[in-house]
């Protein structure tokens, strides 16, 4: 259904491909829909996402999105969002200085978690803005929070604890990176100063766009007003022809397990070297892949080889397993797909991750400080072993309807171009 109201929507998205992928979705969707849709990111993704006929405007640099994903802090516990910091501070004044040059009166904006810019331009310049969240574990809640890092936060916490550690991580973590820089910015627009950067203020008071669906992570009681889970876009470059040495692999034996630490994982040597062990000693079929196949050990079983960009979207129904690193986008493909999972969180978000796989019956999660040899081996084997969760992953797999997530969520946006209906 082609609009009857055009509209110019500005998607600024902050991160790695798991992070850019939905807003191409979300665009292209948009542009099919009669709206103009522009990308505001990294210049890495430039040349995929002009490829989709979208707009694109650019925020930082290649070299800053190179150098934060070369710093082996990057998936560091504690220092880890230093590394971020360095890429999205800088990007907080670029995002508003573009939507402030760009948009008109028939631009709304559906800005990604860490997009900081843009919830200022909202505050400022009055553009209608929406939130959009890839992962639960952003929105926060004094109820059922799931992994807090590598923290259970149940409904049965106390209070005060969860209170504590929100502030706690504020304070030493994230404010610490975030509050100054954005208050200077915040100053020369004459706008009053705020703290606590990503406990309130971070989410769109209009329209918060949860970009999963209920049944991965139930909306709270305390979660922002006007939030609304859609489900997953799953988008993957998917009419991207799979490499004829792909093909060839996945046709030669049996189905292979698959092992990716992320479009961003470089360095990430033990955890193919550990996999590697596992696999050969169980006799099994693996694809490793990595952007960077540099941290590869150089020798490899015969049945065990390296691809770099793979659509998974071709690739993983024709797979035994997938191990990874818990990113929300691959494990979206993985659920569709219907794959058991081994979750191997670092950092962030993939704690949740994993814990929400085990709590769905759709696989195991083993924290990357604990993955060893015969760890992995014993996991493995009792994964495919589970045919008892076959039926699970059946179910949970008929459950993901992308172009309806992504659906729901153009319509939500196009609400905002006409006050009352984003409601």
């Amino acid at each position: 259904m082609r609009a009857l109201h055009p509209l110019q929507v500005l998607l600024p998205t902050m991160g790695s491909a798991g992070d850019v992928h939905p807003f191409i979705a979300l665009g292209a969707a948009l542009k099919t829909r009669g709206h103009r849709a522009i990308i505001l990111t990294n210049p890495i993704f430039q040349g995929l996402i002009e490829a989709q006929g979208l707009g694109f405007l650019p925020v930082g640099s290649a070299a800053e999105a190179s150098a934060a994903i070369a710093n082996p802090q990057l998936w560091h516990l504690r220092k880890g969002f230093g590394v971020i910091a360095q890429v999205i501070v800088p990007a907080m004044a670029e995002i508003y200085r573009l939507i402030e040059k760009h948009a008109d009166e028939a631009t709304v904006v559906a800005f990604s978690s860490l997009a900081f810019g843009a919830r200022v331009a909202q505050e400022k310049l009055g553009v209608p803005s929406a939130s959009v969240h890839l992962q639960p574990s952003v929105i926060r809640t004094y109820a059922d929070q799931g992994m807090m890092g590598n923290v259970r936060l149940s409904a049965s916490r106390p209070l005060w604890f969860k209170r504590g550690l929100f502030r706690l991580v504020d304070a030493l973590i994230l404010d610490r990176r975030l509050k100054e820089p954005l208050n200077q910015l915040r100053r020369r627009l004459s706008l009053p100063p705020v703290d606590r950067i990503m406990h309130r203020w971070m989410h769109s008071p209009e329209l918060l766009i949860a970009f999963f669906p209920a049944w991965f992570a139930a909306p709270q009681a305390d979660w922002p007003a006007n939030t609304h889970t859609v489900g997953f876009p799953l988008w993957d470059a998917g009419d991207t022809a799979l490499s004829s040495v792909a093909e060839e692999f996945l046709a030669a034996g049996a189905p292979p397990v698959i092992f990716t630490p992320g479009s961003a994982g470089s360095t990430m040597q033990r955890f193919f070297l550990e996999s590697v062990r596992a696999v050969g000693s169980l006799g099994l079929r693996a694809m490793l892949v990595t952007n960077f196949p540099e941290q590869v050990p150089q020798h490899l079983p015969r049945d065990v080889k390296v691809f770099g960009y793979l659509p998974f979207s071709q690739v993983l129904s024709r797979a035994a397993l997938l191990v990874y690193h818990g990113g929300v986008g691959t494990l979206a493909q993985g659920i569709k797909a219907g794959l058991p999972h081994l979750v191997v969180p670092h950092g962030y978000d993939q704690f949740d991750s994993g814990w929400r796989v085990e709590q769905l019956g759709l696989g195991r999660s083993i924290p990357e400080r604990r993955y060893r040899g015969r760890i992995v081996t014993s996991a493995i084997q009792n994964i495919l072993g589970d045919a008892a969760g076959e039926g699970r992953r059946k179910e949970f797999a008929s459950r993901i309807d992308s172009a309806d997530a992504i659906s729901r969520a153009c319509e939500l946006i196009e609400g905002l171009g006409r006050p009352g209906l984003a409601k």
